[in-house]
């Protein structure tokens, strides 16, 4: 069982916000069969039929939804689900070709950051209405403020990943004398160059302007306490606040702790369970990773918040990225596709969504309180050693995805791209502010943010 990131995928191919519903995650697995799933073509008498297409994902994840769309299905006879499972890389195609003919879905998947844009464009509904405000009070404010327009939700979250986890390899840490993971940025900068050795590289993180775009937006935040562009998305923000951040990738590239090459899947977490790296940044789903392709790498692997460029262990340094489900605007039956969510992902069954995070092996974490507070607890008994680390000390101080155009996480990741390799940061920095102001008036971006 593998998890691979489908970020880089969706956000070269973002052109829409169907494009970018393969854009935050960490376990979407490209080239699995699809037309796969539950419902099958057992149709109760005068039942009305919802239509669910789910990006393919790892295999566990796909069978947890063939059951739980039969479990809903065998409870009763009003409703019945028919599972389509769709790779992703057929995806954007596929959904692309059915909204053109009419024949979109009546409900699918789609990551966090394209919800805004999907809610903007009138592509999908608004859920308050069908699902209520009960429900809606135990999923984490930050986390439905991902989801939602004034007071209407638009998506139902299913998980949350972080995207930023600073892995670190314990048995390396204790050879060179080191006795904790760095809190710093200077101490990140300096322990890498010490861990260095051989073919091991002291860290591994984004190195593409692509990966850093999406896989920085929490460490943007701890810098500079903002994004690189105005709430209002009115006025560029890729000042010289960010010149830490970039100087840092800077010096560790010129030393050699970072690799001149990246390695291949250290957005994955793979150079760090095959030995090449002694501290990898990577979000959570790293655990499935190492649990299930490198167990004998497990007891010698420690996971800890990225160091905070100024010290503050509550600050944010990752962003939380993962699924929710939607209902299509045009889907004539939105109140029975609402009903199927409700009941699992809404409390209908919690029991079944405990299932889920259990079969991933605690790598992600539920967006509801009461079923994150049951999931930490049974973590703490499972094989995953760094569930609760992360659930206590990441997810929390973690920040939404940005949900503003992927073009403008793209120019900042460029500039720290240019910048590790020798462009003059404030140079780097200043082309980045450029660019997002040209951004923002050939998209005409100014006051049209989500309020």
């Amino acid at each position: 069982m593998r998890s691979t990131t489908f970020r880089a995928l969706g956000m070269v191919a973002a052109a829409s916000a169907v494009a970018l519903t393969l854009a935050a995650c960490g376990s979407g697995t490209p080239g699995q069969p699809a037309d796969t799933g539950g419902g099958g073509e057992d149709v109760p008498e005068g039942a009305t039929t919802v239509e669910f297409w789910q990006l393919s994902f790892q295999e566990v994840e796909n069978d947890w939804y063939t059951a739980v769309v039969d479990a809903f299905n065998s409870s009763q006879e009003e409703v019945h689900v028919n599972l389509t499972q769709v790779p992703g890389d057929a995806w954007e195609q596929r959904m692309t070709a059915a909204q053109a003919a009419g024949n979109a879905p009546d409900m699918y998947t789609i990551a966090y950051n394209g919800v805004i844009s999907a809610a903007s464009t009138g592509q999908i509904l608004s859920l308050s209405e069908h699902i209520g405000d009960d429900v809606w009070t135990d999923v984490q404010p930050e986390v439905l403020g991902s989801v939602s327009m004034g007071e209407d939700h638009y998506a139902f979250p299913m998980l949350v990943e972080p995207s930023a986890v600073l892995w670190y390899r314990t048995d390396l840490f204790e050879a060179a004398g080191i006795d904790a993971p760095p809190a710093t940025w200077d101490e990140l900068v300096e322990h890498a160059a010490t861990l260095t050795s051989g073919d091991v590289f002291g860290f591994g993180g984004p190195q593409s302007a692509g990966d850093a775009g999406w896989s920085t937006w929490g460490l943007q935040w701890n810098v500079a306490g903002h994004l690189p562009i105005s709430d209002d998305w009115s006025e560029a923000q890729c000042t010289d606040e960010y010149a830490p951040f970039l100087q840092a990738w800077q010096d560790m590239y010129a030393a050699g702790s970072l690799p001149q090459q990246a390695l291949s899947g250290v957005a994955d977490g793979n150079p760090l369970g095959q030995g090449q790296l002694a501290m990898n940044m990577g979000g959570s789903w790293f655990a499935s990773v190492l649990l299930n392709d490198f167990p004998e790498m497990v007891e010698n692997i420690a996971a800890a918040p990225m160091p905070s460029f100024h010290g503050d262990p509550t600050a944010p340094t990752a962003t939380l990225g993962g699924w929710t489900w939607v209902v299509d605007a045009k889907s004539e039956v939105p109140a029975e596709a609402a009903s199927f969510i409700e009941h699992a992902l809404g409390g209908g069954d919690d029991e079944q969504l405990l299932e889920y995070f259990a079969a991933t092996q605690y790598s992600k974490y539920s967006p509801r309180t009461t079923v994150n507070e049951n999931l930490i607890e049974a973590a703490s008994s499972s094989e995953n050693p760094w569930a609760a680390t992360i659930a206590e000390q990441i997810v929390p101080n973690s920040k939404p995805e940005a949900s503003y155009p992927w073009d403008i996480s793209l120019a900042f990741g460029t500039a720290l791209e240019q910048a590790m390799q020798g462009t003059d940061v404030s140079a780097a920095l200043a082309d980045c502010n450029a660019e997002i102001n040209r951004l923002i008036e050939a998209n005409q971006l100014a006051g049209t943010a989500p309020q």
